[in-house]
């Protein structure tokens, strides 16, 4: 399984709950398209949320973020860890 990065805008302000839920709403959908969200972070002053997944595609990511009702176009694959 490929792992994936991705970022989405808008968080503006979002609590610690509230990302949590959000991410519940990933976990609760996410063998449908065979993904596992590992974690997630939050910057709530800039709004952005980074969620480390892994899964059989980009794709795949986005579909389930998108049924989630938080959709996002950038998703990366990270193929180099150090």
């Amino acid at each position: 399984m490929a792992r994936f990065m991705d970022v989405h805008d808008g968080f503006v302000g979002v609590t610690k709950e509230q990302l949590a839920e959000a991410h519940e709403f990933d976990l609760a959908i996410e063998a449908d398209e065979g993904v596992h969200f590992e974690q997630a972070w939050l910057d709530p002053e800039s709004g952005k949320v980074f969620c480390l997944s892994e899964g059989p595609s980009k794709e795949a990511v986005m579909r389930i973020h998108e049924r989630a009702g938080h959709p996002t176009d950038q998703v990366y694959e990270v193929t180099v860890e150090v």
